[in-house]
């Protein structure tokens, strides 16, 4: 049982709030991938990807939360349909990047769409209650 009561990730949102943690995780995401795609040594880009991995832990479960809260049932669908679309899709399209570029730079394309995600979830910050911070 954790100290909290509850799981690590319920803690994180009840100290940052989504957005925070929303953004946090795609930086932290960015970050990592970038670190992962352009490492010198096996360990330091197995590192990368474990922060890759830690900054992407809350991203989706979040995303589908706040799509709720916004729109209802019907931008859980679409943010479920988005999220396991790019299960099924990224790894051949990294595939295919990594073929025609190089692995790296396919990576690196990861990396800027985690960053990407950080932008959106800060931009869209007020969207549930507008006029609010």
């Amino acid at each position: 049982r954790w100290p909290s009561g509850g799981c690590p990730a319920r803690s994180l949102l009840e100290r940052l709030g989504q957005t925070t943690t929303l953004a946090a995780g795609g930086a932290t995401a960015a970050a990592g991938m970038l670190l992962g795609a352009l490492a010198p040594t096996v360990w330091l880009t197995l590192l990368g990807f474990a922060v890759t991995g830690l900054g992407l832990a809350n991203l989706f479960p979040v995303a589908i939360a706040r799509a709720g809260a916004l729109t209802g049932p019907s931008g859980v669908a679409a943010a479920s349909t988005l999220g396991y679309g790019g299960m099924l899709l990224g790894p051949p399209a990294i595939g295919f990047l990594a073929d025609w570029l190089s692995l790296p730079a396919a990576l690196t394309t990861v990396a800027a769409l985690a960053a990407v995600a950080a932008v959106v979830a800060y931009a869209t910050r007020n969207a549930a209650h507008p006029g609010v911070g």
